[in-house]
């Protein structure tokens, strides 16, 4: 019977995926590009471009899941209840500064679209949080591991396009990259326990986050942290080279950790009877039949 048993949410695909992605990554990058121009004097322009890149090419991958997207107006108008729509309206001053930033060239319209980024990314974090009925997405765990999985994803596209800058920031950025992968590991292994205690989630649900852990825990956390260490004793081009290398995997563990957050782990609760009424015979009165007790 339908709904019974656990089963995978039929309503978002990749494309919505692809809003959680897009979105993080966007974020995350345009925060790390941020404090970077402002404590190295690294080159703003191209990460804040690819930024908002992101986080629109995210929008437009919802947008296009949307079942009638001519009608994408009204999600604007729910924000005392929608997590979504307060996602949609914190957008817009996100494009606003980062536009005024790019025509610019000022660096605080870029802290101020960093700093509104941080809201939207705390607005997707709910959104998945806000889906009672899956409970991969509404345990209170996913909160911080979405978002620190932002910023993790963010760093490493950072580490990648600092690395073809002229003048980069070197090796400053390797520390903080570490202990964000740290973080992250420790987030997962959280989540992965709370999810799997007794009546949190479908056995299911648990299992396809196991098999999702098995690449997203070694490519996620094992090789960048490697990767990150090595860049931290050596110097030059070669720890430039390190760190880009383990922000591409720590940005595509993040991407493929959402992918099938979304499409692979979201079981539905389902519903079970946990005492099943019996027929009894009973004391009927007179006139009345045996019935359910």
């Amino acid at each position: 019977m339908r709904g019974v048993q656990p089963e995978l949410q039929p309503f978002w695909d990749a494309r919505a995926a692809g809003n959680f992605i897009g979105g993080g990554t966007g974020t995350g990058l345009l925060l790390w590009a941020v404090l970077a121009a402002t404590a190295h004097d690294t080159a703003l322009l191209p990460p804040l471009l690819l930024a908002l890149a992101c986080i629109g090419g995210g929008l437009f991958c919802v947008w296009l899941e949307i079942g009638k997207p001519w009608r994408a107006l009204n999600v604007f108008f729910h924000a005392r209840t929608s997590w979504m729509t307060r996602e949609a309206i914190v957008a817009m001053p996100l494009f606003a500064a980062g536009a005024l930033a790019v025509l610019t060239g000022a660096l605080a319209a870029a802290w101020l679209a960093a700093l509104v980024g941080l809201g939207f990314l705390y607005c997707q974090a709910r959104i998945l949080q806000a889906a009672r009925g899956i409970p991969a997405w509404r345990e209170a765990a996913l909160l911080p591991l979405v978002i620190t999985t932002g910023l993790a994803e963010g760093a490493g596209l950072f580490a990648l396009v600092a690395a073809l800058l002229p003048q980069g920031p070197g090796t400053a950025f390797a520390l903080p990259m570490l202990i964000l992968v740290v973080l992250r590991g420790w987030l997962w292994r959280r989540y992965r326990a709370r999810l799997a205690a007794p009546d949190s989630a479908p056995l299911k649900a648990v299992r396809a986050l196991d098999a999702e852990g098995r690449l997203f825990v070694p490519l996620g956390h094992y090789l960048p942290a490697v990767l990150l260490a090595l860049a931290l004793v050596l110097q030059g081009g070669a720890a430039t080279a390190l760190m880009a290398l383990a922000g591409v995997a720590m940005a595509a563990a993040g991407w493929h950790f959402k992918l099938a957050l979304i499409t692979r782990i979201a079981y539905t609760q389902g519903f079970a009877l946990t005492h099943v009424p019996a027929r009894t015979p009973g004391h009927a009165r007179p006139g009345v039949k045996p019935g359910w007790n």
